[in-house]
């Protein structure tokens, strides 16, 4: 067992190489939100065995490695771009229809299933609160971290308005990381984990996939920003 690896947390050690992502998800750790922790304390408080969680990750990190999976290796402007085009058009082309399936699932089964009625009032604020999440990170914050970047590549000092931007910004966002994480683990935990009830439609349960997908895509988001983009950005 590395001790180092112990004393890190989630979020570095999948920074560091998301192949120990599958890990991480397979115990219902979260690396993302969650990720600020250390490793043996998360495994302390969950009851997980560190030494077999270690071997795991051992193992994930001898698979072959996917060059494009290498998100630490980029730089902050690509991997800015990387996040709007992947993952803020995920958001855009899917946030409106699956609040319509919800809606609709609560409309139908919200009398024998009322956790589909309160699922239904927490992801509509998760879409109002995201929408504008996203237009910050696109207009304010993405565009100073590419300044300062290229005044770096270029040897001048960045623009003062930049700073301030990128300090503004990175605390609230990383705050609001933390809230809409929370709300989406508040709609896993009334899904119970989108378990699939025996006298639903199809509409119900292609809702849960949809709203399994959107978490998992959020992880993902999540830690590139928090334990990647937001780190290389405060040290510009």
């Amino acid at each position: 067992m590395k001790e180092s690896t112990t004393l890190q947390t989630v979020g570095e050690i999948v920074a560091g190489d998301f192949r120990t992502a599958k890990v991480f998800e397979k115990y219902g750790i979260d690396f993302c939100c969650g990720g600020k922790f250390p490793l043996s304390a998360i495994c302390k408080g969950k009851g997980i065995d560190l030494a077999t969680i270690m071997l795991e990750i051992e193992a994930a990190k001898s698979e072959p490695h996917e060059r494009s999976q290498n998100y630490a290796a980029w730089e902050p402007s690509f991997l800015a771009d990387y996040i709007v085009n992947t993952h803020h058009g995920y958001l855009n082309e899917n946030t409106g229809q699956i609040a319509v399936y919800v809606h609709k699932i609560a409309e139908v089964h919200g009398a024998h299933h009322p956790e589909v009625i309160e699922i239904a009032g927490i992801f509509d604020k998760i879409a109002s609160d995201m929408a504008a999440h996203l237009r910050e990170e696109e207009e304010v914050l993405f565009p100073a971290i590419k300044r300062i970047d290229a005044a770096r590549k270029a040897g001048t000092a960045p623009e003062e308005r930049d700073v301030e931007a990128l300090k503004a910004c990175l605390g609230k966002l990383n705050q609001e990381h933390d809230e809409i994480g929370d709300a989406v683990h508040t709609i896993r935990h009334l899904a119970k984990g989108y378990a699939i009830p025996g006298d639903v439609c199809n509409t119900f349960v292609v809702t849960y996939q949809k709203l399994k997908e959107f978490e998992d895509d959020l992880h993902k988001h999540v830690h590139l920003e928090n334990n990647i983009l937001f780190p290389k950005a405060a040290e510009l």
